[in-house]
């Protein structure tokens, strides 16, 4: 499948990405880090809306591969939503860092060294996640009342020979590319909101959830086939 294709050269250039912003200067020092690690963050958001494009062209002719997904490991399939991650994700993806970078950095925080990680958020920065989070869950929802309906007209075409099977898809097709626009919403508000050293690592993070799945998922699915 050309998609297949994509996707592994897709993610291959991923990793190349990681590294690189995991090497940037942080925290940035100079004008010039400053910039160097904003050109990294941005081409990192570009090949995200990259992803996003090809796969709404390729799922318009093909939409049920993308919930079969046969370049995904059993494991990430099973923590699908929608043919890909769960918005919301990012959000306890924030939490979890920022929690962990506080914790190293107390000491240091409460002597007010500011550290300018994911660590040293600001009440600013704090309150709009909270406020991104609650409207991308609702947002969430209301996809899922979206594929429940189209769910209920797609089994009214169980046992017959006829129905507008075509039309059907194409709404799947729509569903899955809000699914992917609201993912890519989400990701591009929150590195909006923070400084380019916290929206690099958060993407750091993101990318090595998404390595670490699917490593994971790689060796059950051998230990499956040997078996």
């Amino acid at each position: 499948m050309n998609f297949q294709r994509f996707y592994d050269t897709w993610l291959e250039q991923l990793r190349q990405l990681v590294q690189q912003l995991s090497q940037a200067p942080t925290p940035p020092t100079t004008d010039e880090h400053n910039h160097q690690l904003r050109q990294l963050v941005q081409k990192a958001m570009t090949h995200y809306a990259e992803y996003y494009r090809a796969k709404s062209v390729a799922s318009k002719h093909d939409v049920l591969a993308f919930f079969a997904a046969p370049w995904t490991t059993a494991l990430e399939r099973s923590l699908q939503w929608i043919g890909g991650w769960r918005p919301t994700t990012a959000f306890h993806l924030i939490y979890t860092e920022s929690s962990i970078l506080f914790e190293s950095h107390v000491v240091d925080i409460l002597r007010g060294f500011h550290t300018g990680d994911l660590g040293d958020l600001s009440p600013g920065q704090f309150r709009r996640v909270s406020e991104l989070q609650i409207e991308t869950v609702q947002e969430e929802n209301d996809i899922n009342d979206e594929l429940f309906d189209w769910q209920d007209d797609a089994s009214e075409l169980v046992g017959t020979m006829y129905g507008d099977v075509g039309r059907k898809m194409e709404r799947l097709a729509e569903i899955l590319e809000k699914a992917d626009q609201l993912r890519l919403k989400t990701i591009t508000s929150l590195v909006e909101l923070l400084t380019p050293q916290q929206g690099a690592e958060f993407l750091v993070a993101a990318a090595e959830l998404h390595f670490g799945i699917r490593g994971w998922g790689i060796t059950q699915d051998r230990r499956r086939g040997n078996n």
